[in-house]
């Protein structure tokens, strides 16, 4: 089969399209014919020196979660499931590929009306900003900040605090994002590559930081006693530095753990049911064919992406 293969850490241009043995489903797994593979900002992390939650060395196949058609199983696994459209994370390697083969348990079936490109979109994304969402317990008329507001995490986090709600301000780098973000929904858009957007931000009940760095540092500083700040994602290189003490004199209380793997398959199934609604709308801004996955990294890692970023398969 087709790959993208990582050869050595480094910038996009490491990534390098190639043959792959064809995986084997073992028993109790499931074989998909991938159809289209997510990228997050975390797997170009990884890409650059191996930082993230996700740990190996290459040469190694990246890429975590997919949507296809299930092909073939392994022993012990369910022939019914031949045929069905699904999307899985493959346990962090192994999705920028033509075929993938994971536990059987670990996919999800994608609901009627859905389609499959928008589901891989909410996969990763949705279940993310569902957890904060539920996690932030958002009541009526609170004022909510959302960073990366034009990120695929950040847009979704948009549309559900609203539908929960809530006036949202959604932060992002550069006009064009920040137009984005008004269109996506926001009650204000404020660009926090420019001096002073804090301020015209203004106090807010919630933070959604998935920035951190400097950023994430002054979003602290606009909530007003009693908010609740939700640490999740660090796209400026460097975690949120916040003491507890820190926050127990604002008042502030800081949610860094968003759930287990039951609570997260809950939330990924709540998500893909939204998006089958209607209720929730994931924008895939950037689409680059398997073996340009280098293109794609090194779009998202210049900032200059929209929404989600998928390798069409």
């Amino acid at each position: 089969m087709r790959a993208v293969w990582l050869k050595e850490f480094g910038g996009p241009e490491v990534l390098v399209a190639g043959d792959a043995p064809d995986p084997v489903p073992a028993a109790g797994q499931v074989l998909i014919e991938v159809a289209f593979a997510n990228i997050t900002f975390v797997e170009t992390q990884f890409r650059a020196g191996g930082g993230g939650p996700f740990r190996a060395e290459p040469p190694l196949i990246p890429g975590n979660g997919v949507g296809g058609v299930i092909s073939a199983v392994g022993e012990g696994a369910d022939l019914g499931l031949v045929g069905k459209r699904v999307v899985t994370s493959t346990g962090g390697s192994g999705g920028y590929a033509e075929r993938v083969a994971v536990d059987a348990d670990a996919v999800f079936e994608v609901p009627d009306g859905l389609a499959l490109d928008a589901a891989v979109a909410i996969l990763a994304d949705g279940r993310t900003a569902t957890a904060l969402v539920t996690a932030a317990r958002i009541r009526p008329g609170e004022r909510v900040l959302v960073e990366a507001a034009a990120g695929g995490v950040g847009g979704l986090v948009v549309q559900l605090a609203k539908a929960a709600g809530a006036e949202v301000v959604g932060a992002a780098g550069g006009a064009a994002k920040t137009e984005h973000v008004r269109e996506r929904g926001a009650d204000l858009a404020v660009d926090y590559r420019e001096p002073g957007w804090a301020e015209k931000a203004g106090e807010v009940d919630v933070v959604f930081d998935g920035v951190g760095g400097e950023i994430g540092t002054a979003s602290f500083g606009l909530l007003k006693p009693g908010g609740r700040m939700l640490i999740y994602g660090l796209s400026s290189g460097s975690w949120t530095e916040v003491s507890e003490e820190d926050a127990a004199a604002r008042g502030v209380t800081v949610i860094r753990g968003l759930g287990g793997p039951a609570e997260m398959r809950a939330f990924t199934e709540s998500a893909l049911a939204e998006a089958a609604a209607g209720r929730l709308e994931p924008v895939i801004g950037q689409r680059f064919p398997l073996a340009r996955a280098a293109d794609a990294h090194a779009v998202m890692q210049s900032r200059g992406a929209l929404g989600k970023t998928l390798l069409e398969v």
